[in-house]
């Protein structure tokens, strides 16, 4: 866009502004801040708590080494970083119309170039806002004597983040951010945006990984940041104080490049499993197996973190008389492929607790073997049922023949 002034370009002042979309959200690209002394402390264990040691569906896990880790914070800065599919809009001031035509948005090539009227291309990639208007400045003083030009940012371009760790579909996720067009006001006011843009944040992106698994330590959730320079920025996050004190600076913003990582509990508290599994960052539903002497066997969608007495309830209930009460197998398929069997004894007056009325996990399998007395009728049936059949298919072949 041009803007017409009636003083030559001779008069220009001996400066270059570069304005800048000081009201834009920059997808949490935050300065660094002081290292935490260390990573949040997981809280004491209680009656309802289980370590490793003692529950068979646990392993201990080792933690890494890491390298300092920030605080996250949602402090607004002038540092997002353009790259390809951003569309901007540049203006430069005081050049008459027949000098110089500009389009009203130009996107970022796949290469990181704009492509601008006389300049040619120029690679804005890994730049913030500022930077890359310092280096169409620099292009363009080669034609205009102290070029007086603005970039902003019209509209952000898709995100490409990872989620691994404890998601239940971890990989690489492109997540779109959803903007409006930002206007260019005046030279003392920059740039507002009409309605701003929606930028994702760590709990969306887990969210569209298919949630945390019921083993996610959210204590110690890390967002790995590339810097182009040196090494990645790791921000530690503490999604437990997110639900407790509603800390929204623990659930940051994303930027392009960033890779959320949810490592696995070394112990579980059954009560706050119970809040976690409420909260959004978790599926809705997990997917349980009910079978044997239950009224309706078979796969059911329950709450992530049922209980064992919950389901078996949901699947119609133990059939009297046949339903052992003392033998409800518990079966889990682990995440290396292994397959664990719990032997354990129905208690309706249990509350939620690890030992006799546990939380689900998805895919666990519920088996509500037969009594002893039921298992003997079911073998005499079968066993005196079999001679009988015989006995009077070959009666009535018989019959068949004599008529």
């Amino acid at each position: 866009m041009i803007r017409r002034n009636p003083r030559s370009i001779a008069g220009l002042a001996l400066s270059v502004l570069v304005g800048t979309a000081h009201s834009l959200p920059v997808l949490a690209q935050t300065p660094a801040t002081q290292p935490s002394a260390q990573s949040p402390a997981v809280t004491p264990q209680n009656p309802n708590q289980l370590t490793p040691d003692q529950d068979p569906f646990i392993q201990p896990a080792s933690p890494p080494a890491e390298p300092n880790l920030i605080r996250p914070t949602t402090e607004i800065v002038d540092s997002y970083t353009l790259g390809p599919g951003d569309i901007v809009r540049v203006d430069i001031f005081d050049i008459l119309p027949s000098e110089i035509t500009l389009e009203p948005r130009y996107t970022i090539l796949p290469d990181g170039t704009l492509n601008l009227p006389w300049v040619g291309t120029v690679n804005v990639q890994g730049l913030t806002l500022r930077q890359a208007g310092n280096a169409l400045a620099a292009r363009y003083s080669r034609f205009i004597r102290n070029p007086v030009i603005t970039i902003s940012l019209v509209a952000p371009r898709p995100l490409k983040v990872g989620v691994i760790g404890e998601v239940n579909r971890p990989g690489a996720y492109i997540i779109s951010v959803i903007s409006n067009e930002v206007t260019q006001q005046s030279l003392n006011q920059r740039t507002t945006a009409e309605g701003g843009n929606q930028y994702p944040r760590v709990s969306q992106a887990i969210q569209t990984a298919g949630g945390i698994t019921q083993l996610a330590n959210i204590r110690q959730v890390r967002v790995k940041r590339p810097q182009a320079k040196g090494e990645p920025q790791i921000i530690a996050i503490d999604f437990w104080k997110f639900l407790q004190e509603g800390d929204l600076q623990q659930d940051i913003l994303l930027r392009d490049g960033d890779t959320v990582i949810i490592p696995k509990a070394t112990t579980l508290d059954a009560l706050e499993a119970t809040q976690v599994a409420a909260s959004n960052f978790s599926p809705e539903t997990i997917t349980v197996n009910v079978v044997g002497e239950v009224f309706t066997p078979g796969a059911l969608k329950l709450k992530p973190n049922t209980t064992l007495n919950q389901a078996v309830m949901a699947a119609g209930g133990l059939k009297g008389g046949r339903a052992s009460r003392k033998k409800i197998d518990l079966i889990r398929l682990n995440p290396n492929g292994t397959v664990t069997r719990r032997r354990l004894t129905m208690d309706l007056d249990q509350n939620l607790n690890d030992l006799r009325n546990p939380p689900l996990h998805n895919n666990d399998i519920v088996v509500v073997n037969r009594t002893a007395i039921a298992a003997a009728g079911d073998f005499l049936q079968t066993a005196i049922g079999a001679p009988l059949t015989i006995f009077g298919g070959i009666s009535g072949f018989m019959n068949l023949l004599g008529r």
